[in-house]
């Protein structure tokens, strides 16, 4: 008996800690992969990751324009020749008020996968959100120059 709840509690800890890192937002998983545009690719050590998004954000950051709600640019990492993770940021209309002021993307949202389509949990998302605000100007993205000079 005393195991068990012993287990229960250490059990119910790794959630709560897990559940604090990651969060419940409006991302998808991309299901959608092969019909995006692969538009760089970025090599980090052992790691290498692709860069994807659709053909109308292309368009819209070459042409200066803002990069339409609905869009998903995507970071597959992978690692020893297979995908290890999915990163996604995704923007919507009006999604920035879901947080506060100081914490906005204007209307992109991050979130980590696994490639089965289940969240990361392990990934703090609020950590991704702040990193990316130094991008303000760039639609909060490292690789948005590589996107505007994308044929």
């Amino acid at each position: 008996m005393k195991s068990t709840v012993i287990a229960g509690a250490v059990t119910a800890t790794l959630v709560s800690t897990a559940s604090a890192l990651a969060e419940q937002n409006r991302v998808r998983f991309p299901g959608n992969l092969g019909e995006l545009e692969h538009y760089t690719t970025v090599r980090r050590g052992e790691v290498t990751e692709f860069m994807y998004t659709s053909r109308e954000a292309a368009d819209a950051a070459k042409a200066g324009e803002p990069i339409p709600p609905g869009t998903q640019v995507i970071l597959q990492d992978w690692r020893n020749g297979e995908v290890y993770r999915l990163f996604v940021m995704e923007k919507g209309e009006n999604w920035g008020d879901d947080y506060e002021e100081a914490m906005r993307t204007e209307n992109w949202q991050f979130q980590w996968f696994w490639p089965d389509g289940s969240i990361n949990l392990n990934e703090n998302t609020q950590r991704c959100r702040s990193c990316h605000q130094a991008r303000d100007g760039r639609e909060f993205m490292y690789t948005f120059d590589q996107l505007r000079n994308y044929e």
